[in-house]
């Protein structure tokens, strides 16, 4: 069986490694000069561990969507890590707001997702950016541009001209989480590799992390759902 996978070439990167995201695609990284015969030998050598990977059920398996993610009253949607309840209701503004529940306009019914997630989006933006500003200060990086992206298999990337994105539905997810994932992103300015230099510096500051990536282990499944 042939393996499908898409090439991530760094100037910054020493080694290939790879990965197999959780829509079981398969992503290289590898240095950037590295030459595709090379990465193919490298990839065929772990032919058997990435199939594993591919079709490891428990891990990988589609799994029902949770309930109670219905725009309509008497619902609830995430808010950074935590349940409120959805009111259809008139607002002040005329827009969502939030109050300890969220408050979806009349007006907006016949597109209350949408609505909702244009409000995380707004959200995440509010809170995410100012934190990876805050991270990036007291790990002492430089970043060219952080963004705010709609990848539903990617928490955050950081790409070889020192960009950052981060996932819209982590504003659903608790603090902790979110600042996992941008000290996660934020290192590999530091280190492109995993390597034990690169989890150590993850973990001096984001104290969290196996916290965290249990967390989304165990939750991912809700936030890469649009409400």
């Amino acid at each position: 069986m042939d393996l499908n996978y898409r090439i991530v070439r760094s100037t910054r990167r020493k080694t290939l490694t790879i990965s197999v995201e959780r829509d079981r695609s398969i992503v290289v990284h590898a240095p950037q000069g590295m030459t595709e015969e090379a990465i193919f030998q490298l990839v065929e050598g772990k032919r058997q561990w990435l199939f594993d990977k591919v079709n490891h059920v428990q891990k990988y398996q589609d799994l029902p969507h949770a309930p109670g993610k219905e725009v309509v009253n008497g619902e609830s949607a995430l808010y950074l890590g935590r349940e409120y309840a959805i009111s259809l209701t008139d607002t002040a503004s005329g827009g969502v707001e939030f109050s300890r529940r969220f408050l979806i306009p009349l007006a907006d019914q016949l597109k209350r997702k949408e609505v909702l997630k244009d409000w995380y989006l707004a959200r995440a933006q509010e809170v995410i950016l100012p934190r990876v500003n805050r991270h990036a200060d007291e790990l002492g990086v430089t970043v060219v541009q952080a963004n705010i992206a709609d990848n539903r298999f990617r928490w955050g990337s950081c790409t070889p001209k020192d960009h950052v994105n981060f996932n819209w539905r982590l504003i659903k997810a608790p603090m902790f989480v979110i600042d996992y994932v941008i000290v996660h992103e934020l290192a590999h300015l530091l280190e492109a590799n995993h390597t034990p230099r690169f989890w150590n510096i993850v973990r001096a500051k984001a104290p969290l992390s196996e916290k965290a990536k249990t967390w989304l282990k165990e939750h991912g499944q809700l936030l890469e759902e649009d409400i």
